[in-house]
């Protein structure tokens, strides 16, 4: 019999620190340093440490040219700028993202088009998106949700047959691999975060554009600087060429994402020891479905996302109601467990409101056709919003210890659900 639940004044399992933000080592302050101390702090066209980060992150993932941007979403503007996705395009993308991965198709006056999520990958389901291809769909845009891969081989064909682009959200999927290429390499366009967060970061934000297409990159490259072309060691003329934005990083924080680039591996390599150990464990208790991986692509675990599934343990209770009382439990033993954008995309204020620019603009866009967003469209969606949740404090220098305390506050949790359960 294990002790009293914490949420019953018994101790909690977990009784090491966690760390969740991001550790800058002496190096990466050092670096700083030396920028600081250079003085050249703007990230100007031909600034070294910004073209050294573009040089070195392309050369990682595989693709012929990057850019590097102030934040992710900047690098999905600008992708789906260079797209020229305009008013009243369509383009299909997942629910079940981070907000900006729609909001960088509505900066652009078009329109998101989502399809349901995969059952068991929980990115785009590929046999979801021709029903929603219509004569104004001009691109796809997959996200490799929490660091897996969405499946590129197959949305890629669907892209091809239909005279597509697809713009790739890889924000949380920096180091992951499908079929042993890199995340990134293997669609028109691919966007990264450095956001503090993730995988690799700055410590602060930050962003890169990838792609084979010199097109794309000289147009984006452009649009991210206020429209204009503005080249080293060229004077500037002032003459932008199409609406433009302030995207441009600086020398400071590409600096740390040099440095931490030298790491990423090895660090997502202890992130994937750390994820690796807890699904084998967390496998073994009934009611608690861990991540699937398949078998053809690595995961690199930006998030850990888990469902629990009361069906199987014959409880009679929503999962909703369930996944709320365990967690509540969960979070009394000290695991660091919750939800990331627990509600589907079309839900929020912006989309059931029509905001967007004011008198309903882009949905209401002359050249924009009806679209609806109802939940009974989604049923895989809608299942996985009431039994999902996140573990967090899964990356390096949390270790093996604190993953141990998590299982052992998983196994308390469960040898105790008529507590758990009944607890009010």
């Amino acid at each position: 019999m294990r002790e009293k639940l914490a949420i019953k004044g018994g101790s909690p399992a977990v009784n090491v620190k966690k760390y969740s933000y991001p550790i800058l080592t002496k190096e990466d302050i050092q670096i700083a340093i030396d920028v600081l101390k250079d003085g050249k702090l703007m990230g100007s066209p031909g600034s070294p440490q910004i073209t050294a980060l573009a040089k070195e992150w392309k050369d990682y993932i595989g693709t012929k040219y990057c850019i590097v941007l102030n934040s992710g979403t900047a690098a999905l503007h600008a992708a789906i700028a260079a797209a020229e996705i305009g008013p009243g395009d369509e383009v299909i993308t997942t629910p079940f993202s981070f907000l900006t991965s729609t909001t960088s198709i509505l900066y652009q006056n078009g329109i998101p088009v989502f399809a349901d999520i995969d059952s068991k990958t929980y990115n785009l389901d590929p046999d979801r998106i021709e029903e929603k291809i219509s004569e104004k769909t001009k691109a796809i845009l997959p996200v490799d949700i929490a660091g897996l891969s969405c499946d590129i081989d197959k949305i890629n064909a669907i892209a091809k047959r239909h005279h597509l682009l697809v713009i790739e959200d890889a924000c949380q999927a920096h180091g992951a691999t499908y079929k042993g290429k890199k995340v990134g390499s293997l669609s028109d366009m691919a966007a990264f975060s450095l956001q503090w967060s993730k995988n690799l970061t700055t410590g602060a934000d930050g962003g890169l554009l990838v792609t084979n297409n010199e097109d794309f990159c000289l147009k984006a490259e452009m649009l991210a600087r206020f429209g204009e072309i503005i080249k080293p060691g060229k004077k500037r003329t002032y003459n932008a060429y199409e609406l433009g934005w302030m995207y441009r990083s600086d020398e400071l924080l590409a600096a740390i994402a040099r440095n931490r680039l030298k790491r990423l591996d090895e660090e997502n390599a202890l992130r994937q020891r750390n994820c690796e150990y807890l699904t084998k464990e967390l496998s073994k208790i009934r009611g608690v479905i861990p991540p699937y991986v398949p078998e053809n692509q690595t995961h690199v675990y930006y998030l850990y996302i888990i469902r629990f599934d009361p069906k199987v343990l014959g409880i009679d209770i929503s999962p909703r109601i369930f996944r709320e009382r365990v967690q509540r439990a969960l979070i009394a033993e000290g695991v660091d467990i919750g939800q990331w954008a627990g509600r589907p995309i079309f839900s929020t204020n912006l989309f059931k409101l029509r905001q967007g620019y004011g008198k309903g603009c882009p949905w209401s866009c002359p050249y924009a056709r009806k679209i609806e967003y109802r939940e009974e469209d989604f049923p895989v969606l809608m299942d996985f919003m009431d039994d999902f949740a996140v573990i967090w404090s899964l990356q390096p220098p949390n270790g093996l210890d604190l993953i141990e305390q998590y299982v052992e506050a998983f196994h308390k949790v469960f040898s105790h659900l008529d507590e758990v359960l009944n607890y009010h």
